[in-house]
């Protein structure tokens, strides 16, 4: 299934007209997932978990997928998964099945590990090996990353550079909020260019709500699962009739979608962040999927590359301030978003 059928870069009477009326269109969503095993969380660092208790988790993360690819092939949905490589090495059947169904595989790094604890050369390695591997399974080329725990922050900025160099096309790590682990609340909330020093690169940032002058996380996780699902749909028409947001991103968990797996002995906030709303999150979610056009990360990142030169360019290095086209003053709907459907939202 396809949702991008054409784009166009141009303006004039004419194209102002068309997003006029493109902006009462839905723009399909980037469908993602970061897929981990359920201890590999970032609330559960340094937890002791027995081997046979990691075999357990392993196993329900496939059980967890398996249910996902069955709900996205009933509804003619694609979508990218970002996965660690040791789950690819591990699991290369189930990687092969996700790219045979025609999804995106994208890198989530090596073993999950934040880029905080991570040496410019570490990290090198650690995404070289998770790509190749992920390569070697599909025979198709890897070029979108996003960081485990959204670890691209300020001081870790270094790593834009590193992921241009190793010839990757776009990230997803940016989040545009303040989280205590995460997080760079000036951001743009649109697909923008994000540079450092000489390197530039394609975000994708999660999907957010402007409340009150500050951005509200609403793009997944436990997000999704925590706020009522009016709130997220409000987000969502929002973009759709506004100026300053395209194409939002979502992202979830194979194991978002277990609740019957063991739980982590995590303290009481962790406990609340990792399994509120989860025994619901199946329903939930197949009621987001019945009601939004999706795409993959790739897709998106093909339309944009026609407009490179209208987005936004935010220096991530820099202190607050960084954006040197600021989204308030572009126009949104001119970013490649002038699309026509080939497929309704549920279509094959």
């Amino acid at each position: 299934m396809g949702f991008l059928l054409s784009t166009t870069c141009e303006d004039g009477p004419s194209a102002r007209s068309q997003r006029a009326a493109v902006r009462s269109t839905p723009v399909p969503c980037v469908l993602s997932f970061d897929v981990e095993e359920h201890d590999r969380i970032e609330a559960a660092v340094g937890l002791e978990i027995s081997p046979a208790m990691k075999r357990c988790y392993r196993g329900r993360m496939g059980w967890s997928i398996r249910w996902l690819l069955s709900e996205l092939e009933k509804r003619g949905v694609r979508a990218t998964f970002f996965i660690i490589g040791e789950v690819a090495q591990r699991v290369p059947n189930l990687v092969r099945r996700i790219h045979r169904a025609g999804h995106e595989l994208a890198s989530h790094g090596w073993d999950h590990r934040r880029i905080l604890s991570q040496s410019r050369e570490v990290f090198l390695e650690d995404v070289r090996r998770s790509r190749d591997v992920l390569e070697q399974i599909s025979g198709e080329a890897v070029v979108g990353y996003r960081a485990p725990t959204f670890s691209i922050v300020r001081s870790t900025a270094w790593a834009i550079g590193a992921l241009a160099e190793l010839g990757m096309e776009y990230d997803s790590s940016v989040q545009p909020i303040w989280h205590d682990r995460y997080g760079v609340p000036d951001a743009p909330r649109q697909p923008y260019i994000v540079r450092v020093g000489g390197s530039q690169l394609l975000e994708l940032p999660m999907a957010t709500a402007r409340v009150c002058g500050v951005n509200l996380p609403v793009g997944g996780g436990g997000y999704f699962r925590l706020l009522p699902l009016w709130i997220t749909e409000r987000a969502l028409a929002w973009s759709r009739s506004s100026d300053q947001t395209t194409a939002p991103t979502f992202y979830f968990h194979p194991w978002e979608f277990d609740a019957d797996q063991p739980r982590l002995p995590l303290g009481r906030l962790n406990r609340f962040r990792t399994y509120v709303g989860i025994k619901g999150n199946r329903e939930r979610f197949k009621a987001f999927l019945d009601h939004y056009p999706f795409q993959r990360a790739i897709d998106l990142k093909k339309a944009l590359s026609h407009c490179l030169s209208r987005l936004p360019i935010f220096d991530l290095a820099e202190s607050a301030g960084g954006l040197y086209a600021r989204p308030d003053r572009v126009d949104a709907t001119n970013l490649c978003v002038q699309t026509t459907y080939l497929h309704s939202p549920t279509s094959g």
